[in-house]
């Protein structure tokens, strides 16, 4: 009985260690993966201006936009490299990566390395320019709180409220986001569609994805994209937290398309009335050019 005793304890000291090095490895593997992306954060965040002159002969051209973020080294590190979230107050400051598949970068790194905690990734039916009608972002809710776990505090609505905004970068521009809802619920297919046969039946999918949420912000007109973010949640078996932006302008008010619209419009009328302008001089000079 006594030599059953020492076996057992044996195994137990045994089953005792391998966890113990297993739950190291896990520790060792999340804090070198959490350091990786706080060294690339560092790499490619950059307020470089452009070190082009012009000379006497060159005109002016239209002010171009320069990223914060280094698009160049980040796409030579990963092709697949097609935007940076940043999520203030939170861990969320991340490259985003698009491939063929939804599968790749559950668990491969930025670098391509295997990794527990993956890349945040856009849906691969997504628009790769990320203004697509609904643009899809995946993250894995780490319990170090990396990637999107700070995603699930948008279900406290205090939270909520006190931390609407977010930014997108793309190489060609900032997206500013506002989230106007967040809820816990079944991995539901539908949050995945991204094509939609009418205007109206797109604006009812908004309206469908977003009333799930009771302290959601209401819309007081149609929008043109929804940006839809994904996290695993454990409320139950399988449960996914959900959180829903879309884009605002720099005074942070939401833009709508009637606004869009109108801008247009403005932009046109503007346009027409310099047109007269120059068809009114131009009739001038020619009467001051006639002979008598």
């Amino acid at each position: 009985m006594e030599k059953v005793r020492k076996v057992l304890l044996v195994i137990l000291l045994l089953v005792a260690l391998i966890s113990g090095v297993l739950v190291l490895q896990d520790y060792l593997s999340r804090a070198k993966e959490e350091k990786e992306y706080e060294r690339l954060a560092e790499i490619v965040q950059t307020t470089e201006e452009s070190t082009e002159e012009l000379t006497e002969e060159q005109e002016p051209e239209e002010e171009r936009y320069i990223s914060p973020i280094d698009f160049e080294t980040l796409t030579s590190m990963n092709s697949d490299t097609i935007g940076w979230i940043q999520v203030p107050d939170t861990p969320i400051d991340y490259p985003i990566v698009q491939c063929e598949d939804n599968e790749k970068y559950l668990h491969t790194d930025f670098n391509g390395e295997p990794s527990i905690g993956g890349t945040i990734f856009l849906d691969f039916e997504s628009s790769p320019d990320l203004k697509g009608k609904n643009n899809i972002l995946y993250g894995h809710h780490m319990k170090n709180g990396s990637m999107f776990k700070a995603l699930v505090a948008y279900k406290d609505e205090k939270y909520f409220q006190e931390h609407p905004y977010f930014t997108i970068y793309t190489p060609d521009e900032e997206i500013h986001l506002r989230v106007i809802a967040a809820y816990y619920g079944v991995a539901d297919p539908e949050t995945r569609r991204t094509r939609f046969s009418t205007e109206g039946s797109y604006q009812e999918f908004i309206e469908r994805m977003t009333s799930k949420c009771s302290y959601r912000v209401e819309l007081e007109g149609e929008i043109e994209a929804l940006y839809t973010l994904i996290t695993c949640s454990y409320e139950f078996n399988d449960a996914r937290t959900f959180v829903f932006a879309v884009p605002i302008d720099e005074e942070g008010n939401i833009i709508y398309k009637e606004e869009a619209s109108e801008k247009i419009d403005e932009s046109l009328e503007e346009t027409s009335k310099e047109q007269q302008g120059a068809e009114s001089n131009l009739q001038e000079a020619d009467g001051e050019g006639e002979q008598p």
